[in-house]
């Protein structure tokens, strides 16, 4: 696992989405935009990118996020090469695995020392990325701008404050897992 941190517990899922609570993440947690050019003048610090398109669009735009997460993936088909966003140029590549519809211990512990390593970060996931963006918001500090895909739609732009923050832990409590060993791996709440 390059700059990963490897252990059996890496594949260890701790958190599943229960069927009952799939609706809560169908509407978008923050305005949509299409144009990358005009989303940029509204980010904070730092960038957060959840998802392959809109770390493309983004780093297009000249805004290399500090921390990416990606699967090579959209909307359940593997990405041409010539879609992928370009990751060079990040000082540390970490590779976890995440099922789908899960939240792995791996994944969950690479989240928080890449919003505060104080270099770019790429996490690149074998498995899905889509509900990393709930951890993300939970830990992520007041005044950053987490982006993330709305399938068909556009980019989703969440500016983290308390509130966001508080949904966001709220969010991971109904999910169906271990949520001490959730807030452990993510560095506690």
């Amino acid at each position: 696992m390059a700059g990963g941190e490897g252990g059996s517990d890496d594949l260890d899922v701790l958190l599943t989405l229960p069927d009952e609570l799939r609706g809560a993440f169908k509407d978008p947690l923050g305005p949509i935009h299409t144009d990358a050019n005009r989303l940029r003048t509204d980010l904070g610090e730092p960038v957060i990118a959840v998802g392959d398109v809109v770390t493309r669009h983004l780093t297009a735009t000249g805004v290399r996020p500090d921390l990416a997460i990606l699967d090579w993936v959209t909307e359940r088909e593997a990405l041409p090469e010539s879609e992928k966003p370009d990751i060079t140029g990040y000082g540390e590549r970490i590779d976890v695995e995440n099922p789908a519809a899960g939240l792995s211990a791996a994944l969950l512990r690479a989240l928080g020392p890449g919003i505060e390593r104080g270099e770019k970060t790429v996490i690149v996931v074998d498995g899905e990325e889509d509900l990393a963006t709930v951890p993300v918001l939970a830990v992520a500090p007041d005044g950053a701008s987490v982006v993330y895909g709305q399938p068909g739609e556009g980019m989703v732009h969440v500016p983290v404050d308390s509130e966001t923050r508080t949904y966001a832990r709220e969010l991971l409590a109904k999910m169906d897992g271990d949520d001490e060993a959730v807030q452990d791996a993510l560095g506690g709440f």
